[in-house]
């Protein structure tokens, strides 16, 4: 065992370690915390969605707590500004105006993970700003530029509800590396360990048993670039992925077919070749997590729905219907092209 493959098999442990602590406090989550610390080994966003009161906060919080590095949240509210997230003003004990730097950039260089709650409360011109953030990872304030080059951005949005909410963009859809379903478990008995177990009522107390800092946050960006460079991929691999590139823009002439849906009319672009390359590093993460030292189809198909369906933009007539049509058409496109 060469140096490169005995640090990827320590990291592995140390990954798998991590998310056995997250899956600790997350009963019935076991997928959504596997793909949430897939993105973050692949160095990408996380948008969380799901009702309310099923663990969106909680999950996140529990990745920020396990992972090390400064950490900073906002709240998206109807009134947030842009610049909120880089300064507020304040009246000092002086009673002078005062301006300190706001959550972005207050921990400058050491911010690993930025948590935005409810991101779809916020107004589009926050959303901007937040974009550059995540695609740059600076951000410029007070004259100058603050560098992020370990920020990862967790966020998360209600399902539900519509009121007072801003729909969030395709170009920031896109710059989250995956979008994760977060729903109630199904199983009987953890419904009933979450109702009658007191220790899932004490949020606070159960984030607080977690092992803060499990890993060195300022190694993780070179960690995943040996990742991506030591996870190997066939002629065989690229030609299938390839194939569910091209039928996430043409799913018809995969023979897809969706009810009620005209899916020769049905998409207005497929994945970007962003996505696309976002999909690759999730896969190859996801077959590191496995013990592989090769991308299996398997894996691309572990983080297919995930990386992909926020991406897409559908034709008006359908654009509505997008969380149901997006579920259904993932699962077809994986079903109709044929795998290696």
């Amino acid at each position: 065992m060469d140096r490169d493959d005995a640090l990827l098999a320590d990291w592995r442990s140390r990954a798998l370690a991590l998310e056995a602590q997250v899956n600790a406090c997350m009963l019935g989550q076991s997928r959504a915390v596997r793909l949430v610390n897939t993105a973050v080994f692949a160095r990408g966003h996380v948008l969380l969605q799901g009702d309310v009161g099923v663990g969106k906060t909680t999950l996140l919080r529990a990745f920020a707590q396990v992972l090390g590095g400064a950490f900073a949240r906002t709240e998206g509210t109807v009134d947030l500004m842009p610049g909120d997230l880089v300064y507020y003003t304040y009246i000092s004990e002086q009673g002078r105006p005062a301006v300190e730097p706001g959550p972005l950039v207050r921990h400058g260089d050491d911010l690993a993970i930025f948590f935005f709650n409810e991101i779809n409360r916020a107004r589009p011109q926050v959303h901007a700003l937040l974009l550059r953030a995540m695609a740059e990872r600076c951000v410029s304030a007070f004259n100058r530029e603050f560098s992020l080059p370990h920020l990862l951005v967790f966020a998360d949005r209600n399902r539900i509800e519509r009121e007072e909410t801003f729909e969030i963009s395709a170009a920031a859809r896109d710059r989250f590396m995956m979008e994760i379903d977060i729903d109630a478990p199904a199983d009987d008995a953890q419904r009933r360990a979450l109702i009658f177990d007191v220790r899932f009522h004490d949020t606070e107390r159960l984030l607080s048993a977690l092992t803060k800092g499990m890993v060195a946050h300022r190694e993780l960006n070179a960690v995943a670039d040996l990742v991506q460079r030591s996870i190997q991929t066939s002629d065989a691999l690229a030609t299938y992925a390839l194939a569910l590139w091209r039928a996430t823009a043409e799913p018809a002439r995969f023979g897809v077919r969706l009810a009620d849906v005209d899916t020769a009319r049905l998409m207005l672009a497929g994945a970007s070749p962003r996505g696309m390359s976002q999909l690759l590093r999730a896969a190859r993460v996801a077959a590191w997590l496995e013990g592989r030292s090769y991308v299996a189809p398997e894996d691309l198909q572990s983080v297919f729905a995930e990386t992909v369906a926020h991406r897409l933009c559908y034709q008006p007539v359908y654009e509505l219907h997008r969380q149901e049509i997006g579920k259904q058409l993932m699962s077809a496109i994986v079903a109709a092209v044929a795998a290696p």
